[in-house]
């Protein structure tokens, strides 16, 4: 009996080798394009996405806004006046003695931290409150702004998480334990579904300083297996400076000679793309080098803030010191959408666990960080509504978990088993509220939500099923594709 061999070309069936080699080399590179182009080889496997989605759309783009360091539930938008009535007493003191049962106080929480937790002394509220638009959606008085915006957002009021410390901010963006690290994003899976509206632009943009190496990183907007073709690229919200890598040495080059050096590049890497059409990261960089040439000019001009009008300006709050960092990051994210791009991912507090971390003087700690996010925010959906983007643009608001209802000193704890996000446009329903915790914000306890259930209905506004997104090799937990909240969409 011979021998068995193991084949050197696993990949490789004998109809495809034939496909590739009956018209020679000719037959290699239409292979490696038609590869490139999302186009099967002809032997019937499978084919990735082609850029279409797969029902009707409501959303065109996603607008992704991320608080890191966990903003306090119960004092924005979850506001929960009990917390005034029972302050100082201990939970157990209270009617609602329950929410302390440690079956479900642990029950969904996977390798907790042991430093975080049993906070059992009630802090009041450390902020006002009112009711907002004809909707009268209760808001705390540290998103006033926000508040004005009432009747266009859908406030979810149950979300849960599987962590317990800052990990979480890399599940709110993979869904995934930080334990599990890198996972695509759902900004990598919706640029991987649609691909991009404008060819000089990337399809995946990341403003602000994102979380830091200790809670996910770059894993934060990376795309994992995916391949970095669709990982987010981080950009300067600075027309002069905002992407140093791709700024030719002033006086070194001309115009004319990068042209020819990155052409150059990008014919030796679709040579090496013949020999190699499933290597991810190659076809990551003959995209970069593509893109490079073209993002000089594109991108300058899409940060070119000053071409704005004054009103708009003051919209976004630029006009002030307090507001003028984030207002511009909001007011290239619409620059950046109206020009094509597909998700704009735009962080806050980022770096090490995130500046709204309130483990102590919460008052001031979001007093100060609310001041700088409130008003541009409104002012970015303000400026979107005026401008009829709203109704394709999906704006998430979010943060990895809440803070507790009994007090850490002067400050909260970390709050997984209940906090809130809203979302607003792209076909989602106004003045809205869905899910709740319970009297004093501890557990989510009504149309409970896991953080994927946020991936899916922006999945499903964007018209992506995320089960015909799986790659044949990468089966996904159901868990993962999450459920779309079909009651705040329109």
């Amino acid at each position: 009996m011979k021998k068995k061999h193991a084949s050197s070309c696993p990949g490789v069936t004998r109809r495809s080798f034939l496909v590739d080699t009956g018209m020679g080399f000719t037959g290699l590179a239409l292979s490696a394009m038609l590869f490139n182009d999302r186009v099967s080889r002809g032997d019937g496997s499978w084919q990735k996405p082609d850029g279409r989605p797969h029902k009707p759309a409501r959303a065109k783009s996603v607008i992704w806004i991320f608080l890191c360091g966990g903003v306090s539930h119960v004092e924005s938008f979850d506001v929960k006046p009990e917390l005034n009535k029972y302050a100082g007493k201990s939970i157990e003191e209270t009617p609602f003695k329950g929410v302390l049962d440690p079956a479900k106080v642990n029950k969904n929480i996977i390798g907790a931290n042991p430093a975080h937790g049993n906070r059992k002394v009630i802090m009041p509220l450390q902020s006002g409150y009112k009711k907002y638009g004809e909707s009268g959606l209760v808001v705390g008085d540290w998103f006033k702004e926000i508040g004005g915006c009432a009747d266009d957002l859908a406030i979810i009021r149950s979300l849960w998480t599987i962590h317990n410390d800052h990990g979480a901010q890399l599940t709110w963006q993979t869904g995934r334990h930080p334990r599990e690290l890198d996972h695509p994003t759902l900004g990598a899976w919706v640029c991987y579904g649609l691909g991009t509206l404008n060819q000089n632009l990337p399809e995946y943009v990341v403003l602000g300083v994102p979380t830091g190496d200790c809670c996910g990183g770059a894993f934060t907007h990376g795309a994992s297996y995916l391949g970095a073709e669709y990982s987010g690229v981080r950009l300067n919200v600075d027309a002069k400076n905002p992407m140093p890598f791709i700024t030719p040495p002033e006086g070194k080059i001309s115009q004319a000679e990068q042209l020819e050096n990155l052409s150059l590049l990008g014919k030796l890497n679709h040579i090496a793309g013949i020999d190699y059409p499933d290597d991810n990261d190659l076809r990551a960089r003959i995209k970069s080098y593509e893109l490079a040439f073209q993002m000089q000019t594109s991108i300058p001009e899409t940060l070119e803030l000053d071409k704005e009008s004054a009103e708009t300006k003051r919209l976004y709050g630029i006009d002030r010191t307090e507001t003028k960092q984030f207002g511009e990051q909001c007011l290239a994210a619409r620059r950046l959408v109206e020009r094509g791009v597909r998700f704009v991912q735009l962080f806050h507090g980022g770096g090490g666990g995130g500046d709204w971390d309130a483990h102590s003087e919460i008052k001031s700690n979001h007093s100060k960080l609310a001041t700088q996010v409130d008003k541009p925010i409104a002012g970015l959906l303000q400026d979107l509504k005026q401008r009829g983007m709203l109704d394709e643009t999906l704006v998430v608001f979010g943060t990895e978990f809440g803070r507790s209802p009994g007090a850490e000193g002067t400050g909260r704890d970390h709050h997984p088993q209940g906090f809130s996000a809203w979302m607003a446009g792209g076909g989602i329903k106004g003045g809205v509220v869905n899910g709740a915790t319970d009297e004093l914000g501890f557990h989510a306890v009504e149309d409970r939500h896991y953080v994927t259930d946020i991936h899916a209905t922006v999945l499903h506004q964007l018209g992506l099923d995320s089960h015909k997104l799986e790659l044949p090799t990468r089966k996904r937990l159901e868990m993962d594709h999450g459920e779309a909240i079909t009651d705040i969409i329109v």
